[in-house]
């Protein structure tokens, strides 16, 4: 791999890891926590966006519908969130399946509960 100027052993060709990560700044297999807090901000949006219709918008949008729509983008925020972990930590030693595994919790049992209770 060709390095910028600067990086690298004077030109042999030779990158180590320590270059790279010179170059690009901060390692993202240590981004986990950040990656986890965008995650619960997407679900809490969400959320914010369907409960407009929940409680402002009642008659014009039905509390089945806004029920439906959070479940599916639930799931389909979940399903990022896991990807995005997984190919962020892809050839690293890290290990986050308990926070990626709590976090999914959390948001199955925070969209069943706003799918029981708000709304009806």
């Amino acid at each position: 791999m060709t390095l910028p100027k600067g990086f690298g052993s004077g030109g042999t060709g030779g990158s180590s890891s320590a270059d790279i990560e010179r170059m690009i700044g901060k390692r993202v297999e240590n981004m986990t926590g950040m990656i986890t807090v965008s995650f619960w901000a997407a679900i809490l949006a969400t959320f914010g966006g369907t409960a407009a219709g929940y409680f402002y918008y009642p008659w014009a949008y039905p509390t089945a519908s806004g029920h439906f729509a959070f479940i599916v983008l639930t799931i389909i925020i979940s399903i990022g969130y896991i990807f995005c972990v997984k190919v962020m930590e892809e050839g690293s030693n890290k290990n986050s399946n308990g926070i990626v595994g709590g976090s999914i919790a959390g948001a199955t049992a925070f969209c069943l509960f706003v799918s029981l209770y708000v709304g009806w």
